[in-house]
C-alpha cells in the first residue's frame, strides 16, 4: 500500500489518510484522534499513532507529528476570546423561526413567518437570495454540509422544498406529509433529506431525485426531532409521545423504541462515534441511549423544568442539556456526571451549542441575551446583549469565531471574536 495523501479533520480531531491499494484500487483509512487535546503529549500520540497504522512511516515521523501539532493547535483556538456585535441584520418582515450556518460559516440561511428563507453573507450581512414558493411559515431550514450548494426548507404548507444555494431556483417539492412539516436535515453524504411532521411520520427523500424513499411510520405523536449518525445509515427521531426511534436508513426499519421519558420529547442527537444517542424532555430529565441495544445508559436528572435542548461537543466526551428553569447543565459522557451548571439568565434557555473546539457553550434565553460560558468551571464568560425580544437561535460557525443569534425582535446578529 502507498500513501497518497493525508487530510486533516479539525472538528472533532482527526486524519483521513489516502492510499492506493496492492491491486491499484483506491482505499482510505479514518483515524479517529478525540482524545487530543491542548494538553496532549503530541510526541507520545504520534508513536502510538504509527505504531497502530504501519502505512505510515513511509510519511516519515517528523510529518506525521508536524500533522498533528497543526491539529492540537486548532484545538487551543478561542482561548480568552470576547465577542463584539459585528453587524445586525434585519432579516424578515415577520418573525424568524431559525438559523443555520453553513460549513465554512461565510454564508447563512434563515427562516421565517413570512414564508421565505434567505441566504446571507456573513462577512457584510448583505442578502444573497430569497427563496420564494412556500404557502405558509417556513419553520425548518438547513444546508447540505459539508457542500453547501442546497438548501432545504420545511414548512407549515406540509411541503419541503429543495434549493440551488446560490441561484435561488427551487430543484423539487417534496410532497407527502398531512401535516405541517417541523424538522428535517440532511444525511452527512448529503444523498437524503429526512423530514418530520405532526402528522406522526418522518420521510426520507432522495436529493439527486426528488423522490421518496421511506416513510417511517410507528410514532403516535408529532415528530419534533430528528437526525442522522455520522456514517447515514441510522437515524434518531423524537416524538410528542414520549419515545425517540432509531431507524435503518436504507430499509426504513425501525430497529428499537427508546421508551423511558415521562413527558414528550424535546431534541435528540448522536455522538460522533454514532454508539450513543442523547435525548431531552419537558420531563425534566435527559436520557442516554446505547445504540446497539436501545438501553438506557444513564437518566440524567438535576433540572427543575422541561428540557428544551441537548447537545454533544465534537468529540462526545461531554454533553449540555437546556431548561426552561433558566440553566444550562454540562454532563460527562462516560460517567453521568454533571460537571457544571451555567447559571445566569432570567428567562428559559431554548437553544444551546458547543463551539467547535469544545471550549464554550452560548446559550439563547427568552431574557433576550445569549451568554457565552465556560463549560468546565460554569462560569459565564461574556453576555451578548441588544437583542429586544427573546432569542430562540444560536450557533457557532466552524472555526469558533463566529455566532450568530435569531430573536423574535425580526433581526439576526452576527458577533465576531
Amino acid at each position: 500500500m502507498r500513501v497518497q495523501r493525508i487530510l486533516l479533520r479539525y472538528y472533532p480531531p482527526g486524519l483521513a489518510v489516502d492510499y492506493t491499494k496492492a491491486d491499484g484500487g483506491q482505499g482510505m483509512l479514518s483515524i479517529e484522534l478525540l482524545t487530543l487535546s491542548a494538553d496532549t503529549d503530541i510526541g507520545e500520540m504520534t508513536d502510538k499513532i504509527m505504531l497502530e497504522n504501519p502505512m505510515l512511516v513511509q510519511c516519515g515521523r517528523q510529518k506525521v507529528r508536524k500533522l498533528l501539532t497543526k491539529l492540537q493547535e486548532r484545538q487551543k483556538g478561542g482561548e480568552g476570546q470576547m465577542f463584539y456585535l459585528y453587524k445586525m441584520l434585519r432579516a424578515h418582515i415577520l418573525p424568524l423561526t431559525n438559523c443555520f450556518f453553513n460549513k465554512n460559516g461565510d454564508r447563512f440561511i434563515t427562516g421565517s413567518y413570512d414564508r421565505t428563507c434567505k441566504v446571507w453573507d456573513t462577512a457584510t450581512a448583505e442578502e444573497l437570495v430569497s427563496l420564494e414558493g412556500h404557502k405558509n411559515v417556513v419553520y425548518a431550514v438547513s444546508f447540505n454540509t459539508p457542500f453547501g450548494n442546497r438548501v432545504a426548507t420545511g414548512s407549515f404548507d406540509k411541503t419541503c422544498k429543495l434549493w440551488d444555494s446560490t441561484t435561488g431556483e427551487c430543484l423539487y417539492t417534496l410532497v407527502g406529509h398531512f401535516t405541517e412539516i417541523v424538522c428535517l436535515c440532511f444525511n452527512p453524504q448529503s444523498t437524503v433529506i429526512a423530514t418530520g411532521s405532526m402528522d406522526n411520520t418522518a420521510h426520507l427523500w432522495d436529493v439527486e431525485t426528488g423522490k421518496p424513499l421511506h416513510t417511517l411510520v410507528g410514532h403516535t405523536a408529532e415528530i419534533v426531532s430528528l437526525g442522522f449518525n455520522s456514517f447515514g445509515n441510522l437515524m434518531v427521531t423524537g416524538s410528542f409521545d414520549t419515545t425517540a426511534k432509531v431507524w435503518d436508513v436504507r430499509s426504513g426499519r425501525c430497529l428499537h423504541t427508546l421508551a423511558g421519558h415521562k413527558g414528550e420529547i424535546s431534541s435528540t442527537q448522536f455522538n460522533h462515534c454514532s454508539d450513543l444517542i442523547i435525548s431531552g424532555s419537558i420531563d425534566r430529565s435527559c436520557q442516554v441511549w446505547d445504540v446497539v441495544s436501545g438501553k438506557a445508559v444513564f437518566n440524567l436528572k438535576g433540572h427543575t423544568d422541561e428540557v428544551l435542548d441537548v447537545t454533544f461537543n465534537s468529540t462526545g466526551s461531554h454533553l449540555v442539556t437546556a431548561s426552561a428553569d433558566n440553566t444550562a447543565r454540562v454532563y460527562h459522557t462516560a460517567t453521568g456526571t454533571c460537571s457544571s451548571t451555567l447559571e445566569g439568565h432570567k428567562g428559559e434557555i431554548s437553544k444551546v451549542a458547543f463551539s467547535p473546539q469544545g471550549s464554550k457553550v452560548i446559550t439563547a434565553s427568552s431574557d433576550r441575551t445569549c451568554k457565552v460560558w465556560n463549560p468546565n468551571t460554569g462560569a459565564c464568560i461574556q453576555t451578548l446583549e441588544g437583542h429586544l425580544d427573546e432569542i430562540f437561535s444560536c450557533a457557532f460557525n466552524y472555526e469558533g469565531d463566529t455566532i450568530i443569534t435569531g430573536s423574535k425582535d425580526n433581526t439576526c446578529r452576527i458577533w465576531k471574536g
